[in-house]
């Protein structure tokens, strides 16, 4: 089968590589109908970080279940499913209690040793504990198929930050971030109840589906700038809580300055490039918050799912621009570039 590939910084290839194989009972071999790009797989396109050269990429997909295994016992030949970004034996104390990033036998798609979501196929471990299954209807269903697919990553990314942000009804939000899980965090800010929705961006095609994912505001400043044009807004106050989805020093620096006393931060940007910027003695003063990390998105699916398939909310339009597998090298260039936001793959 043909499978994205990463080489070397820059180099990213689509090439044959074995089809896979169920090798344990709790497998499934799945036909991936939908993938995309995320914005951390950049980092590891620029070379920001390390990656063996040969190894697969990718980890946001759906698809068709084509083989299970003797010990999977809620999925068979031919189901619709989404599966999570890591996968998860849905039965450690972890996965009980909801930390399904933390399972002991868990792992990332596209890690050493196991198949990426870029790509014709893929091999499943833990199915009944990691994948999600879909109406069947929805595979014939283009539109609502890629909103689907925000829920391997994206839409429960955002609604984690929110979650931790401490949004809740009625409360005042800033979203630092104007990539695709920072609009999804815009998103989940407004279905969690968020009365005023600040978004910070400079890029008008971003911040214009901000605002029709219920964002009420927009910043285009940044730094010093930014946190006093979102207090001018506020009264000279921060927002209750606030969504970090960037990951730099700098975003999270703007977070702080941006918070309320007495608010939260949610963050869930993969951190990357410096050091986080927290300043302990500020946070202390202020009594501000932070809680997040990785997104536990298996343990969202399940909370989200009803409202993307009843259309109460559709995260389709963070995915700008579609291509098909053999186009990948070039939708990673499109998305370094900033002429994408988040590029859907068609295998």
């Amino acid at each position: 089968m043909r499978a994205t590939v990463i080489h070397a910084p820059h180099d990213i290839r689509v090439q044959e590589v074995p089809d896979p194989v169920i090798q344990q009972p709790t497998d499934v071999v799945l036909r991936v109908l939908r993938a995309c790009i995320c914005g951390s797989d950049l980092w590891a396109y620029r070379g920001e970080s390390a990656r063996q050269p040969g190894q697969r990429i990718g980890h946001e997909f759906l698809g068709i279940v084509e083989e299970a295994g003797s010990g999977v016992n809620g999925f068979a030949a031919g189901d619709l499913v989404v599966a999570p970004f890591v996968w998860s034996d849905g039965s450690c104390a972890y996965c009980a209690e909801g930390l399904t990033t933390s399972c002991p036998q868990g792992g990332f798609w596209g890690s050493v040793g196991s198949d990426g979501g870029q790509g014709e196929a893929v091999r499943v471990p833990f199915a009944d504990g990691t994948l999600v299954k879909l109406p069947a209807a929805a595979a014939s269903d283009d539109h609502l198929l890629t909103a689907l697919l925000a829920l391997s990553d994206v839409l429960g990314t955002g609604h984690h930050a929110a979650v931790g942000a401490g949004v809740e009804p009625g409360s005042t939000v800033a979203v630092v971030g104007d990539g695709a899980v920072g609009l999804c965090g815009v998103m989940a800010a407004k279905r969690l109840g968020a009365e005023r929705i600040i978004a910070l961006g400079r890029h008008q095609a971003r911040t214009d589906i901000a605002r029709t994912f219920g964002a009420t505001d927009v910043v285009a400043e940044r730094g010093d700038a930014a946190v006093a044009a979102v207090r001018e807004l506020l009264g000279g106050d921060g927002a209750h809580a606030v969504i970090e989805a960037v990951g730099t020093e700098q975003s999270m620096r703007t977070a702080v300055g941006i918070t309320r006393d007495g608010g939260s931060i949610g963050y869930v940007g993969v951190p990357h490039g410096s050091g986080t910027g927290l300043d302990l003695g500020v946070m202390f003063d202020r009594n501000i918050a932070l809680r997040g990390g990785v997104a536990p998105v298996r343990t969202y699916i399940p909370e989200l799912l009803p409202d993307v398939l009843s259309g109460t909310i559709d995260p389709s339009p963070v995915f700008d621009l579609a291509i098909g597998l053999d186009e990948v090298p070039a939708g990673y260039k499109a998305m370094d570039e900033r002429t994408a936001l988040k590029v859907l793959i068609k295998p």
